[in-house]
């Protein structure tokens, strides 16, 4: 049977009997396709226009944060938009973009040269919860997307020094 656990950087297994008509299929990682009578994730919270809204959001918390705003230099600002929109697209099953132009996420490789913390990894999750909120997304696909958040930002601590 297959497994049901998940690793930030690919997309959630779901089993067979996984229940469509509750609206949440969580992403399929790369190269993965959905059967036709099942729809992804992404497409059951409004598709890319979703994601975008909540990298938008998430982005206008940072911009003010005395903590992360560092970590994004002005001239990679939107190519860090880009790359994360592109990156949840994909892992909740939408385009595969990010693998296309970038290859495999590695998530925790791309983010080793940054100092990550307990301070950074919580007001990184600060600005995600208000982004996330801001979608006003159903509950059940609000905690699957915030569970998957709230993992991945713990999974990328690299230090415990703040």
């Amino acid at each position: 049977m297959p497994s049901s656990s998940s690793s930030p950087q690919q997309g959630p297994q779901t089993r067979a009997q996984a229940t469509p008509q509750q609206g949440v299929r969580p992403g399929l990682g790369v190269g993965r396709a959905v059967p036709a009578e099942q729809q992804s994730f992404y497409e059951a919270v409004g598709g890319h226009e979703t994601f975008v809204r909540l990298v938008d959001a998430f982005y206008e918390g940072v911009a003010d944060d005395p903590l992360l705003r560092p970590m994004y230099p002005e001239q990679q600002l939107d190519g860090a938009r880009e790359r994360l929109t592109l990156f949840l697209e994909q892992y909740w099953g939408g385009p595969t973009t990010y693998s296309e132009t970038r290859g495999h996420p590695r998530l925790r490789m791309r983010h080793a040269g940054f100092h990550i913390g307990p301070a950074a990894r919580d007001a990184w999750l600060r600005h995600m919860r208000v982004a996330v909120d801001s979608l006003a997304l159903p509950p059940l696909q609000h905690e699957v997307l915030w569970d998957y958040l709230e993992r991945a930002a713990h999974s990328l601590l690299n230090t415990f020094e703040d």
